[in-house]
């Protein structure tokens, strides 16, 4: 493979097995009459999946438009110029006509699960207006992925949402695949991430009873491949097709074989019937990251054996060159990812709907309001990039470079109240991107080398900011650093006033460890 047509090709730590990169004959878009490659519209471009199959499609020759409620996040990755944006929401009917005109094939990858209640009608509203939009614009082919289900059993309401949604877009008139898939098991994956914590955390595992149900795991290389064979697939194929990997499992197995893996000892790991899958939400809540919105839906969804019933995917489309991932290998490959920090999307920077999302505003938009701001600044002998390096690495597995207690019990504290907490980390231990979540933070602007602004996403009562920036100053490099909160009403003024004793500790420490880390950066790479 050439360096320039591999551009897209993710790295394969440690594996045997390659990612499809959408250079496989198998996948690559089939031009039509004119010569011309086909135009492909990606719903979710900036989710799990879509974040990895646009580049994807990219490889294999297709023209693909994105249609996202936040430009500036998708035009954080390093393919965003390749792609025609269009801003706008998937339930806007004008937005969708405005997006799909041209277009071939329609990739419909959004789900509000981390939405909180409300998420299936939210999705219902999304799949009827992409189901209209697509018939009025006469796009030759809609690809859904949607998950098992058991058909002889009463669904949870996140599959139910699943299965009502690929039956909205195949009643559309329009030719639709639902892909049906289990467990994806891949770097940043919730599913993946609820094995591997409740796995490492505890040794010995009070379970309900769902960890003896059936579940049929899938590689997310695998469901990759399959999203672009979907592109293939010939135009009077409309239907439902079941895809899993080769081994079904119980989910009890599943962590026992993630801790063979890991090598860890086998985990203890007794089925209670007391556990209620709120219960269980709850549990998983506390030990994992994932938050109780999260994983509400995900271990509803396991209370019945999801497994495949129809077997004929082979009949429709082909299987990926080296086979189908066995559940042991996608583990070791998704685990390789994590250590050598190459995790492409992860579950993490799905939107939180009850956080702010308004940018901060230009200082002279202060003028009026009241404002709370903790600023400080140090002079340097680092250099820009060992600075920007410790900066961008804040959070996640690095810390705040302050008391972490401190950082501790204001994690534990927003989950008590229903946040997000410390827990979700980052998906980069090394780069932040526009979009990504650090801890209880979100990316809002990252300009290299000059500063990175974290928005506030856990509970309190008003807005904050957290900037970090490098400037000139008059005794030459500085490293500059401000707090920025916007309080709500009186609670938001008593907030500011009972943190403030702590910002001593926290900030003045963040600000002197930072110019101490890069300096000492700069020392080793003498």
């Amino acid at each position: 493979m050439s360096d320039e047509n591999a551009r897209h090709a993710a790295p394969d730590p440690g594996g045997s097995l390659s990612d499809p990169t959408g250079h496989e004959p198998a996948l690559v878009a089939q031009r039509g009459a004119d010569d011309a490659a086909p135009r492909v519209l990606v719903l979710g471009a900036t989710g799990y999946l879509g974040g990895r199959l646009t580049p994807r499609l990219l490889n294999a020759g297709y023209r693909v438009r994105a249609l996202v409620r936040s430009p500036e996040r998708l035009a954080s990755y390093p393919w965003s110029n390749e792609v025609e944006i269009e801003s706008g929401d998937a339930s806007d009917g004008d937005a969708l006509d405005a997006a799909l005109d041209g277009v071939d094939i329609v990739y419909f990858l959004v789900h509000s699960m981390s939405g909180g209640k409300g998420f299936a009608s939210k999705d219902r509203e999304i799949a009827e207006a992409v189901a209209a939009a697509a018939a009025r614009a006469q796009v030759r082919r809609i690809i859904y992925l949607g998950g098992l289900f058991p058909r002889d059993a009463e669904l949870s309401e996140h599959l139910a949402s699943r299965k009502e949604v690929g039956d909205i877009l195949l009643n559309s008139g329009v030719p639709t695949i639902v892909l049906r898939a289990g467990v994806v098991i891949g770097s940043g994956s919730a599913s993946f991430e609820m094995v591997r914590h409740l796995t490492e955390v505890l040794p010995y595992m009070p379970a309900p009873r769902w960890v003896r149900n059936f579940i049929q795991p899938i590689a997310v290389r695998d469901v990759l491949h399959y999203l672009l064979a979907a592109a293939r697939v010939d135009p009077g194929v409309s239907r439902g097709i079941d895809i899993g990997g080769p081994d079904v499992l119980r989910y009890g197995q599943m962590m026992n074989g993630y801790a063979v893996v890991a090598g860890l000892p086998q985990r203890r790991i007794a089925a209670l019937p007391v556990f209620t899958p709120r219960l269980a939400s709850h549990w998983v809540g506390l030990v994992t990251p994932i938050p109780r919105v999260v994983a509400g839906p995900l271990v509803e969804s396991l209370q019945n054996d999801c497994v495949m019933h129809d077997h004929d995917v082979d009949e429709i489309m082909p299987q990926p060159s080296g086979g189908l991932t066995r559940y042991r290998e996608a583990v070791r490959l998704a685990m390789g990812r994590i250590d050598f920090d190459q995790i492409e999307t992860s579950w993490v920077d799905a939107p939180v709907p009850s956080a702010p999302s308004e940018p901060l505003p230009s200082d002279p938009d202060w003028s009026g309001h009241l404002v709370f701001t903790d600023t400080r600044s140090r002079s340097t002998s680092a250099s820009r990039a060992a600075l920007w390096a410790v900066i961008q690495g804040i959070g996640g597995a690095n810390g705040w470079y302050s008391p972490p207690l401190l950082w501790s019990v204001r994690g534990w504290m927003d989950r008590f109240v229903g946040g997000v907490g410390l827990q979700r980390g980052r998906r980069s231990r090394s780069a932040a991107r526009v979009g990504d979540v650090i801890d209880f933070w979100r990316v809002e602007a990252s300009d290299p080398e000059e500063v990175l602004r974290l928005r506030a996403e856990m509970r309190v009562p008003g807005q904050a900011w957290l900037e970090l920036g490098i400037a000139e100053g008059d005794e030459g490099l500085e490293y500059r650093q401000r707090a920025v909160f916007f309080p709500r009403g009186l609670s938001g003024r008593l907030y500011w006033l009972a943190v403030l004793p702590f910002h001593g500790l926290i900030f003045a420490g963040m600000s002197r460890r930072i110019v101490d880390l890069a300096e000492a950066g700069d020392e080793d790479g003498q």
